[in-house]
């Protein structure tokens, strides 16, 4: 018999040490698991991220990522490497629709690439908060705000959506995700998603660290191929991948996954 001696470590340290944030349970409803997180504050988010990404844009700081700076940028290159290959099909045009971008977190964190690109045209579809601080302090020539999906594609036609890390934090993703089918998008991309391989989907809590800020909400854990198979009808997967960042769930570590989609 063969045993995971790793496995066994982690087992034995979480139960001497309790992880106190992370990903945690399994609800058998998204209401219930609602009921038992604390939500967060959007005001206390907003302002944080605010002031990293002014520093980023204003050259202070090289990369933030909820929030927090860093020192060196960690791309996601196959997220990268999938926009430069749509602007290379659309004669140097690249035009996206980033779901729940922050104020602008992937555009900045991109900035030196999409500089080479001739035309650029960043639109990010955020909550009504981010949306007004964004066009205050972050909206020019390439990166605008919308309030809605609808007012984007209205307004600017995009070729790709983008839904990095958030797709986890909708109630409903797959109702969501045919809702942006009728807008047909030529592509989708999908970054720093976890998956479960077996077992049907999964709601769990996350808890953030207060160092980050204080909060705790649902999240979702996929079932990697039913997701691919609910695409796959409309959408031709061109690539799959695994980002360099991973979480803990159950003592094991799951990594961040990624798709590029192009519509048949």
């Amino acid at each position: 018999m063969n045993f995971d001696f790793n496995y066994l470590a982690r087992k034995i340290y979480q139960t001497i040490v309790p992880q106190k944030y992370g990903w945690f349970g399994n609800y058998s409803s998204w209401e219930l698991a609602k009921k038992e997180s604390s939500g967060y504050n959007a005001n206390e988010i907003l302002e944080k991220v605010k002031q990293s990404l002014l520093k980023v844009k204003n050259g202070e700081a090289l990369y933030e990522r909820d929030s927090v700076l860093f020192d060196k940028i960690e791309y996601s290159w196959p997220l990268l490497a999938g926009l430069m290959w749509i602007a290379a099909q659309n004669n140097g045009n690249l035009n996206v629709l980033d779901f729940g971008g922050s104020l602008g977190s992937t555009y900045f964190q991109n900035r030196k690439f999409l500089k080479t690109i001739k035309n650029v045209k960043w639109n990010i579809v955020e909550q009504e908060l981010f949306v007004k601080c964004g066009k205050e302090f972050f909206e020019d020539g390439a990166l605008k705000f919308y309030d809605n999906i609808e007012n984007c594609f209205k307004n600017e036609n995009p070729q790709v959506v983008i839904f990095s890390s958030v797709l986890q934090y909708i109630e409903k993703p797959y109702a969501f995700l045919q809702s942006v089918f009728e807008f047909s998008p030529q592509f989708i991309i999908v970054d720093i998603m976890p998956f479960i391989e077996n077992g049907n989907d999964r709601i769990t809590i996350q808890k953030v660290s207060p160092e980050i800020y204080d909060a705790s909400y649902p999240c979702w854990f996929l079932n990697r191929k039913t997701f691919i198979d609910f695409l796959t009808p409309k959408y031709e997967l061109i690539t799959d991948f695994q980002s360099n960042l991973s979480i803990l769930l159950d003592g094991r570590r799951i990594p961040y996954q990624g798709f590029i989609f192009k519509k048949l």
